[in-house]
């Protein structure tokens, strides 16, 4: 793909003082680009500010590499942290997945359907259930089994299929193994979870059925950042749906796995549209 681009997207996030949207907007004014779309946040606790732009050149293609330098002067004086990319180019994803594929399968028709801004490279999982799934959908499937002993090593693995296929970003779509601390850090704000809970509460396992005995009203999922505290990563997306005590714990899990795999989803969705900034221990998620 040329490295001229039309559309750009700025995301950035720094310290929060007078005169940021004046700088950038002006930035931009000068090399030729108009905003077609733009969140802010400031948060007043932390005292940091959050942005998302969306822009449009009206002098024609430009070289990103001259936008990012001209940017740069801009990015010094604020000291933010930022990125700017080729709204053309979508961020490759690696989905690891276990023995359930309900959350597998709604990613992969997503993206089948265009309508998941990623581009899918390939599925690796310690089990050989979702094979047939994956290759149905033209997809490389990478079968790295994995025990006590073996763990360092097929995490390698993992991070050389990530490698090989240039991704960006790692989705555990219901992969049913803990990260362990290393691999946390290697995927510092590159790996997405979906846990079968609304967050904080029901962790571990069967939380369908702790929900059930607490005689809950209702039940959800989060989707979340991967950390060494697990289950304690900043949330992405959260999702809910309302029960009453005469759902069975049996129907309680397929609610639960529908309210999984919308929320992964939305939360991919998000990612690949460059709308989540991390903040500290949380994100801000720029919706439209």
């Amino acid at each position: 793909m040329s490295s001229d681009v039309e559309d750009l997207i700025l995301t950035f996030s720094c310290d929060d003082k007078p005169g940021i949207v004046a700088a950038v907007a002006g930035l931009f004014s000068l090399q030729g680009f108009n905003i077609r779309e733009s969140s802010q946040f400031e948060d007043v606790h932390a005292h940091r500010f959050f942005m998302r732009t969306l822009l449009e050149s009206v002098e024609g293609p430009k070289r990103i590499s001259d936008v990012k330098s001209a940017f740069q002067s801009v990015a010094d004086r604020y000291n933010m942290t930022w990125n700017l990319c080729d709204n053309r180019i979508k961020p490759r994803v690696l989905i690891a997945v276990s023995q359930w594929g309900h959350c597998l399968n709604n990613l992969l028709n997503a993206w089948k359907g265009n309508s998941l801004p990623v581009e899918i490279v390939g599925v690796v999982s310690n089990h050989e259930e979702m094979r047939a799934l994956t290759e149905w959908y033209g997809l490389p499937y990478h079968y790295l089994p994995v025990t006590k002993d073996t763990k360092a090593e097929q995490e390698a693995q993992i991070l050389e299929v990530m490698a090989d296929t240039q991704s960006e970003l790692l989705v555990l779509a219901r992969y049913m193994q803990i990260l362990s601390d290393n691999m946390c850090r290697e995927l510092s704000g590159r790996a997405i979870n979906i846990h079968h809970s609304f967050l904080p509460g029901f962790k571990g396992a069967r939380p369908y059925h702790q929900a059930y005995a607490r005689g809950v009203k209702l039940i959800g999922a989060t989707a979340h950042f991967v950390t060494a505290e697990l289950d304690e990563g900043p949330i992405i997306e959260q999702s809910v749906e309302r029960v009453t005590h005469a759902n069975s714990p049996a129907e309680l899990v397929q609610i639960g796995r529908d309210i999984e795999a919308v929320t992964l989803q939305r939360a991919l969705r998000r990612y690949g549209e460059h709308r989540i900034l991390l903040n500290d221990k949380k994100t801000v998620v720029f919706n439209r």
